[in-house]
């Protein structure tokens, strides 16, 4: 088979989400190592954008997916008169195929027909080979048609000194730390508060601290407030009062965050702590913390049989199984349980 040229520019289209945005981020470090000083430009939705800026070698091309035609006619001005030797066209909405018309692509790459849908096919003219379960090495295919092995997954999110400062001034000195990050933007992924409580105070009761941290929705304030009031001990309420940089920071100081699948999942794992993730309505071996899931507890399986009639490896890949209650199936022992076993590992 002919080694195919380097390509002189690639673009990337991924506009979301946070945990997605940290999965690409590995497909970046590798065509990195691979193509050194070739440009990358990558066209990202703006939350993500705030949470990779500073990204080294990298063009962050903001579209505003609320904006709708306004956001596809400002990409198309922000383009105007450039080609790429090459598009990674990383998402199957076809809100996403949309604003790929407004980039031009000598080769155009999205997925195998196995994962596409929303007409993914009529924006692209290659597809990945089939391949990797979870969504960080299924990323990965992309590298495959331009000729790249993938290596060891590297991150290196990139986070102020000051935002270091400001999670060391929150979270000092060495006592570890329960980081509880309860919401994802799927309210049916989220779990009970008075279960968060509980494994709370079992944390706390083992000398751990524990801080609650998320966004400024009233959604996480609203749970974040009953996890605090279920609670028999005092825990740190930093809910709302950070950006996703100091966030980062905060994630990298902890000894073990308790979360759904949500993007602080995998800004954790990125930073290298240990994640303890709930779930049920999506697959773990598909969308949890990719550097160890050891900790994690995924019912996902289960939650296929109950609310679908049939077991999970008869679901198409990133079939999601959201029904209320379907949350329920994680239960408190089993989380205690592996937070003891993360506790024994770690010597804390």
């Amino acid at each position: 088979m002919p080694v195919k040229p380097a390509p002189r520019s690639i673009c990337l289209l991924r506009l979301s989400a946070l945990g997605d945005a940290v999965h690409a981020l590995a497909l970046v470090r590798d065509l990195q190592r691979a193509f050194p000083g070739v440009p990358i430009t990558w066209v990202i939705g703006k939350g993500e954008a705030k949470l990779l800026e500073g990204l080294d070698g990298v063009e962050l091309l903001v579209f505003d997916k609320k904006a709708g035609l306004a956001a596809w006619r400002d990409l198309r001005a922000r383009l105007a008169g450039r080609r790429f030797d090459v598009l990674l066209n990383m998402q199957l909405a076809l809100r996403a195929g949309l604003a790929s018309t407004a980039i031009r692509a000598r080769r155009r790459i999205g997925f195998d027909r196995g994962r596409s849908k929303e007409g993914h096919g009529l924006f692209i003219n290659e597809r990945i080979p089939p391949g990797g379960h979870h969504v960080l090495d299924a990323f990965r295919q992309f590298l495959l048609p331009l000729g790249v092995t993938p290596g060891p997954v590297q991150w290196r999110l990139p986070v102020p000194e000051d935002a270091h400062r400001w999670a060391a001034g929150h979270l000092p000195g060495d006592t570890p730390t329960l980081l509880v990050s309860p919401c994802s933007s799927h309210v049916l992924r989220n779990w009970r508060p008075e279960r968060y409580a509980a494994v709370a105070d079992h944390a706390a009761s083992k000398g751990w601290r524990v801080a609650l941290c998320g966004g400024r929705s009233a959604l996480e304030r609203d749970t974040a407030d009953a996890i605090l009031a279920a609670m028999q001990a005092p825990a740190l309420d930093l809910v709302g009062k950070d950006t996703l940089k100091q966030l980062l920071a905060l994630l990298g100081r902890a000894r073990l965050v308790l979360t759904p699948d949500s993007g602080p999942a995998h800004m954790a794992n990125a930073m290298g702590t240990a994640v303890l993730g709930l779930h049920a309505c999506t697959d773990a071996e598909r969308s949890g913390p990719y550097s160890d899931r050891r900790w994690t507890v995924n019912h996902y399986d289960a939650a296929a049989r109950q609310f679908l009639g049939k077991p999970a490896s008869a679901l198409p890949w990133g079939k999601r199984v959201e029904f209320a209650g379907v949350m329920d199936l994680v239960q408190v022992d089993e989380v205690i349980a592996r937070f003891e076993a993360f506790r024994a590992q770690a010597g804390a």
